[in-house]
């Protein structure tokens, strides 16, 4: 044997000069590596492959054909590179044997290791003893490792990997006890990593947690983390509800194409049969869109209430789904959500999903398609509604269609002789309902009519008792409306050597009404019996010019910070509003007087409405910021109307103006109190005072504090109340209090929970048993009414949860307690325990489960 011995340091290739004739017929050394034997086309090897070697010591054997390099080995071969205390290599048979510390590096960055390696010479093929493997994925918002372990590992023409007895996870190892059992893993008698299918198969496998047994799966398989779409079965979800039954929903996803896909999901119920759902997916050049069919041919449709409380007579249900985004250019876009359903109660009873549905309080299904537009100082958006009541209470023909809304709005510099900005602004709306929405005023216990099941009375479509003026309001009228709109504006402010602010602005409105109103069918008629309706064109002109009058008075305390206060008067010239509680108002209904609203040119919220009348607006404001970044901010100021008619003191059909705060000549006073010590806590208190006794009619107060890094703490909580306004419908004041808050108890752990307690429920309660009292008594068929007081804290909603989240695994399990309005006309709970598991690069489960009784569920015969 001869022994040639080079101290490389960095490479070999000075060596393999040295002993390029020795190697001849072998080996060939050249000046860039070491280049592979010459073996054909075996191992998948192409013509020009070289073997880069890096090491401390190089030993040739020509005996036994052998070659071996020691100290810090480093083998290069294409993409793969192999590092390894000692690596021989025989040229006889080409293989590579490596040992102490392996370290194999695939060409996607994966990284194998193992004690001993038993390898082909382009590192594809071979043994690998104690294997530790790794695979990196990088993805757009986050890293994904996947590890593999098993005693012994067989590679396959670098394709396949098996593992005997073998362990699979995406959790990171213990820092302080790396062999502590990862949070979870799989282990299995065999796994075979397919990297050309990019697929693992699991054999005989069980799910640990922990350490502990907690699963047994016979056979399963998964896509490996470089891939994002493949087809197979996704994450069962299992139902289980009365008038369902039990069952199971399979996801069967197929990858179509990359840029397309379908999921199909068949749901086996064992009281109502196969729920059918088909997902169609497609991304194009320049956007995408989804279509979403639901289906089932019920095969027990009596578990569900009657016409018209719910879909009982039905044997047939379905929905589809769709929504559409596409970006025309880098200024125009357009698009569509739309929902279409057989009933009422199908998404709720099948407990289907879509982000375009409310929740809150009612159900409610929004239908929309777009075209915006955006400029550099310009906007457009053109729209079209349909609205789905998804509740027993909801009435579909109260619901419009609303289509076109068209909105456009400009601004440009003022001419030069002027200067300032000109602003212009135009709306198109028009909507069509079919019957009209009446209010009792105050609310009142009257309803359209009131089916009754087994002896249980379901009080549908509230209405008014009384049809007049002062009894009864509008909230939707039915017919055709049309309103066209159009505001030109323009504003300039002046600062003197004073540092007064003068900003000079005036505004001309116009506005066209094209109103068909329908007075047949249903209550219709009775419309004319609470408001007099103008029927065909109206015409509105509303010229305005003002003046916005600020003096703010600074002085620098230093540490002190720098105090701010400042004065603020406007007055604004414009002719009484017409038309008065002729025409409808559809997007001029929400009215809150504040101190947001108080310097607002027009404080109606929409076009439907235009403020007339000459009126000053008078406040100040003090302001603190110190270099510590306390900050502080006091608010108070009242509006006054100065000559013309108070547009707020007439109501409209829907008496909106009427308890605002602004229908007396002087209003009521508003003002806001804010203090932020930092930039983590805001204390906030915003509130309207009774112009005559200076009484609270309006207040909301809370704060919200973020205590991190300090403590890992985030809290909200708001108190708000609000007067009556009987002219509105609320005949007693309501009171409330909201609360939030986040405790991170390690980086990992969380507890969340949220409360809202409604403190004027029972007055809600007592006024109920009023009104079924009276109708008892006047006609006493049935039982007597019970009153039950649910006391002065009612909890109306509220949700509890904690979890626990890494870069592997998110659990999380919350309880829900969510008020409902049922088609009875009384709110109740409703209660549901949510778990949620995922474990990332297999896939996530939740279990979603109503607990507690109702009385009523809407749709459902019986509840349990």
């Amino acid at each position: 044997m001869r022994k040639v011995a080079h101290i490389l340091r960095k490479t070999a290739l000075l060596a393999a000069l040295a002993l390029a004739a020795p190697l001849a017929g072998g080996v060939s050394a050249h000046a860039q590596g070491m280049a592979a034997p010459k073996l054909g086309n075996s191992g998948g090897k192409l013509p020009g492959d070289k073997l880069l070697v890096e090491a401390g010591e190089l030993i040739y054997d020509n005996d036994h054909n052998t070659v071996t390099a020691r100290g810090n080995a480093e083998l290069h071969f294409g993409p793969r590179t192999l590092q390894a205390d000692s690596v021989r290599y025989d040229r006889g048979t080409g293989r590579v044997f490596a040992e102490g510390n392996v370290r194999l590096t695939e060409a996607d960055g994966g990284v194998v290791t193992g004690e001993r390696m038993e390898l082909s010479d382009d590192f594809k093929t071979g043994f690998i003893d104690a294997f530790r493997g790794q695979q990196t994925v990088e993805r757009r918002t986050e890293t994904v490792r996947t590890r593999f372990s098993a005693p012994r590992a067989e590679r396959l023409n670098g394709e396949q990997t098996s593992f005997e007895a073998g362990s699979y996870t995406a959790c990171e190892p213990c820092k302080d006890n790396p062999e502590t059992p990862p949070l979870w893993q799989i282990r299995a008698k065999k796994i075979i990593h397919d990297d050309e299918t990019h697929t693992i198969y699991f054999d005989d496998s069980t799910l640990e947690i922990a350490g502990i047994p907690v699963a047994y799966l016979p056979y399963f398989e998964a896509a490996d983390p470089t891939v994002r779409r493949k087809t197979g079965f996704l994450t069962p979800r299992f139902i289980s509800t009365t008038a369902l039954g039990r069952g199971v929903s399979l996801p069967y996803f197929i990858n179509l194409a990359p840029n397309y896909d379908l999921t199909i999901t068949p749901t086996l119920l064992s009281r109502q049969g196969v729920l059918g759902q088909a997902e169609f997916r497609q991304r194009i050049d320049n956007g995408f869109y989804n279509i979403r069919l639901s289906g089932i041919s019920q095969t027990t449709p009596s578990a569900f209430l009657p016409s018209p409380l719910g879909a009982g007579e039905r044997d047939f249900r379905g929905s589809v789904e769709s929504q559409g985004r596409f970006y025309i250019n880098d200024r125009w876009r357009t698009g569509w959500d739309l929902v279409g359903v057989t009933d009422k109660w199908f998404l709720d009873n099948y407990r289907i999903r879509n982000q375009n549905i409310t929740t809150d309080y009612f159900r409610e299904a929004t239908s929309t398609a777009y075209l915006v537009g955006q400029g550099d100082r310009s906007w457009f958006e053109a729209r079209g509604y349909y609205f789905k009541g998804l509740s027993s209470f909801d009435w579909q023909k109260q619901q419009p269609i609303v289509a076109p809304v068209i909105d456009y709005d400009k601004r440009i510099n003022g001419p030069a002789e002027i200067g300032g900005e000109v602003r212009f602004q135009a709306n198109i709306t028009s909507l069509t309902r079919e019957t009209t929405q009446f209010q009792g005023l105050p609310r009142t216990s009257s309803y359209l009519f009131s089916p009754s099941v087994n002896g249980v009375s379901f009080p549908l479509y509230q209405t008014c008792t009384v049809f007049q003026r002062g009894l009864c309001s509008i909230d939707g009228l039915a017919g055709t409306n049309t309103r066209a709109s159009a505001e030109l504006s323009w504003r300039r402010s002046f600062i003197d050597e004073w540092g007064q602010k003068f900003t000079p602005f005036t505004y001309l409105r116009t506005d066209a009404f094209f109103t068909n109103p329908s007075f047949s069918g249903y209550q219709n008629d009775l419309a004319p019996q609470v408001a007099k309706i103008d029927d065909g064109f109206a015409g509105r002109v509303m010229p305005a010019v003002g003046l916005d009058y600020r003096y703010p008075f600074v002085a620098n305390f230093g540490a002190l910070g720098v105090h701010t206060l400042e004065p603020i008067g406007q007055i604004i010239a414009r002719p009484s509003e017409t038309r008065i509680g002729r025409l409808p108002n559809e997007d001029a209904q929400s009215l809150v007087f504040d101190d947001t609203s108080l310097f607002e040119w027009d404080k109606f919220s929409g076009y439907d409405r235009a403020e007339g009348g000459v009126r000053t607006n008078l406040g100040g404001q003090y302001s603190v910021v110190t270099p510590s970044g306390w900050y502080t901010n006091i608010m108070f100021g009242e509006s006054i109307q100065l000559a013309g008619v108070n547009s707020f003191r007439r109501g409209d059909i829907a008496n909106v103006g009427l308890n605002s705060g602004l229908e007396t000549r002087r209003s009521d006073f508003v003002g806001r109190f804010q203090v932020s010590p930092n930039q983590n806590i805001t204390f906030i208190t915003r509130a309207r005072f009774d112009q005559s006794d200076f009484h609270v009619a309006r207040l909301e107060t809370g704060a919200t504090a973020r205590f991190a890094p300090f403590l890992p703490l985030t809290v909200s909580a708001f108190y708000s109340y609000y007067e009556a306004q009987p002219l509105l419908g609320y005949s007693h004041y309501r009171e409330g209090v909201t609360a939030t808050a986040t405790y991170n108890i390690t980086p990992n752990w969380f507890v969340s929970g949220s409360l809202l307690v409604d403190l004027t429920h029972y007055l809600d309660v007592r006024n109920t048993y009023t009104d079924a009292l009276s109708a008892y008594l006047s006609n006493p068929i049935g039982t007597v009414p019970t009153y039950q007081n649910p006391g002065r804290f009612y909890l109306s909603g509220a949700s509890f949860g904690g979890g626990y989240q890494d870069e592997c695994t998110t659990v999380s399990l919350n309880y829900i307690n969510s008020p409902i309005a049922t088609a009875t006309g009384v709110r109740e709970r409703n209660q549901t325990v949510l778990l949620r598991v995922e474990l990332k690069t297999l896939g996530e489960a939740d279990l979603r489960q109503n607990v507690g009784t109702a009385t009523t569920a809407d749709g459902i015969a019986t509840v349990r």
